[in-house]
């Protein structure tokens, strides 16, 4: 049957601000700072926000999204879709052009041979790739000429933007990962502290969780770009250094994701250096509850696997109750003001995608959860305010990164969960190590060495197949895996994974609308494995003299990056 493709989001050409300087590197260096410090450069190899987009200034994919979500090409000469033959009739291929001329930073040709070995690299199972949901349903990803490349997927794809789209999907250089396939991707420390690029910059020096040097691309693809000649990277510290860098002290041109109270950020505005620029997108604040087992008494390699289910939060009666005990809009108070919305959902935009119906989450339940609890069996037979079962104490570590608004949250919810009757140890752990993809750390958001854990990350596009695809059956992160994966719950529910197929092959918008809100409600409020708890706006902050910028909540905030400039 022959389908037709409504796809969310506009193939557009998005209107750029002209760089101020006719030449390249004119404009010398630029100081970005993110506190939360990238470990490196490689998006295949890393889940975490500050690494996907530290890289996104180096590597690039065939296409993009810009500020509206629209799709716009960019080592591809156009976006493909059915109307320009680019995407087949019945939805099974897409055929991506790649520019003519395009030079990888070492002086060597781009061509559809790199395309072909990202696809394949990623697709690799002993390689841990932490994009693997772009590639879903992909059985072959074929080289037709050097120029153009064929994705065929297993069945219709309404949505065949999966893969090479997005800061989340860039193309490595065959030459340089060759031989870093599979188990070995994670051993190769050169190439994925300093990938070969197509995009503006070029790595010079980079120190892991500190500093990241660069200088422009010389084979660039426009000679007039980047303005800048270098870049100097800053990683670490916290959110509220960073945000004075930018807007009191003038030290920064560009601080990333200000987390942090609006009274804050205003504050801080007001030293005239700077301005704060904020967009709402896909940005949940979350907790994860893990189901497998993290106690350390397990043998390493054991703990987190599915081997083990949690013996606490297997439990959904007490999932449910831990979620009843939150005040949503108290944690939307407190820590982003406007920039925040109390939600139940996970996503939460775009309208058509944003469950409606589920709400029931925001007004706080202390009593509720009390009543759920004692009729779970969860009781507190000692008197010690803890309440127990079958000789179990209901005690969690709960962990976080490190970020003034996060530890807030943390303290706040560890005594509503109090009021309840759960013990609550709080952890938090250094934003570029918790984020990070290090297979030996034990204190990585992938490993989850806790019960509950709470971050925020979104999704690029508008269109939230590939994200809720994380969460399919065998998507978790284990030691085969290198610990990368994206189903950091370990949630596995078959009437989950066959909504998803449904979604694969399902065209109209409306319909997939319907579907994206059942899967949306069936990991928030049916299994309550994920608890959203704030919508959040993205906001950051530029000097007064740096223009050019756009922040992109769909995409990479250093998306174009190559058309900043100073402005005198």
């Amino acid at each position: 049957m022959k389908m037709k493709t409504l796809l969310l989001g506009a193939v557009a050409s998005f209107a750029l601000a002209p760089a101020a300087m006719a030449e390249r590197g004119e404009d010398g260096n630029v100081n970005i700072i993110y506190w939360q410090a990238p470990s490196i450069m490689n998006a295949y190899l890393s889940g975490g926000t500050k690494d996907i987009e530290a890289a996104s200034i180096v590597i690039e994919p065939l296409g993009r999204y810009d500020p509206t979500g629209a799709l716009v090409p960019y080592l591809a000469e156009e976006i493909p879709t059915v109307e320009n033959g680019g995407v087949s009739e019945d939805l099974t291929s897409i055929t991506w052009k790649i520019k003519p001329g395009l030079k990888w930073s070492d002086g060597t040709d781009f061509t559809a041979e790199d395309v072909k070995f990202t696809g394949e690299y990623c697709m690799d199972p002993a390689g841990g790739c932490a994009q693997f949901a772009k590639f879903d349903g992909v059985t072959s990803i074929d080289v037709i000429d050097p120029l153009t490349v064929k994705v065929t997927f297993a069945t219709p794809k309404p949505n065949p933007y999966g893969p090479f789209m997005g800061n989340q999907s860039p193309i490595l250089q065959k030459a340089q990962f060759e031989n870093c396939t599979g188990a070995a991707a994670s051993t190769c420390t050169d190439e994925n502290f300093a990938p070969i690029g197509t995009g503006p910059f070029v790595v010079t020096d980079f120190r892991p969780n500190d500093v990241i040097s660069l200088e422009a691309n010389e084979y660039y693809r426009d000679p007039a770009k980047p303005a800048f000649a270098t870049v100097n990277f800053k990683g670490g510290g916290d959110a509220n250094a960073a945000g004075r860098a930018v807007l009191e002290t003038g030290e920064f041109d560009y601080a990333w994701n200000l987390q942090l109270a609006p009274d804050v950020i205003a504050q801080m505005a007001e030293g005239g250096k700077g301005v704060p620029v904020a967009a709402f997108g896909t940005l949940v604040e979350r907790i994860e509850m893990n189901m497998t087992d993290p106690s350390p008494s397990l043998p390493e390699g054991e703990r987190s696997t599915v081997a083990h289910p949690h013996p606490i939060l297997s439990d959904f009666n007490v999932r449910k109750a831990l979620s009843m005990a939150i005040d949503r809009e108290l944690l939307v108070e407190v820590g982003y003001g406007q920039a925040g919305r109390a939600t139940c959902n996970l996503v939460p935009a775009p309208e058509l995608y944003a469950s409606e119906t589920n709400t029931d989450c925001i007004v706080q339940d202390i009593d509720g959860a009390k009543a759920l609890l004692d009729e779970a069996g969860w009781t507190d037979t000692d008197g010690d305010g803890i309440r127990d079962k079958d000789g179990m104490k209901l005690s969690l570590l709960f962990q976080s990164s490190t970020n003034a608004v996060r530890q807030d949250f943390q303290a706040l919810i560890k005594d509503w969960w109090s009021q309840i009757g759960v013990e609550t140890e709080l952890r938090n752990v250094d934003s570029s190590v918790f984020f990070g993809g290090d297979a030996g750390s034990p204190d990585t958001f992938q490993k989850f060495y806790a019960d509950v854990e709470m971050y925020a990350n979104n999704f690029d596009g508008t269109d939230p197949q590939s994200y809720l695809s994380q969460y399919r059956c065998g998507n978790e992160p284990k030691p085969s895996s290198q610990w990368q994966g994206e189903n950091i719950n370990r949630f596995c529910n078959e009437e989950y994974d066959a909504l998803l197929d449904e979604l694969a092959q399902t065209g109209e918008l409306d319909k997939r609308g319907v579907i994206a809100k059942k899967l949306n409600d069936i990991i928030t409020k049916d299994t309550m494995t994920i608890v959203p708890l704030v919508d959040r706006g993205r906001v950051s902050a530029h000097s007064n003299t740096l223009g050019g910028v756009q922040l992109n909540t769909w995409d990479s905030e250093l998306w174009n990056i190559a058309d900043w400039y100073r402005i005198d």
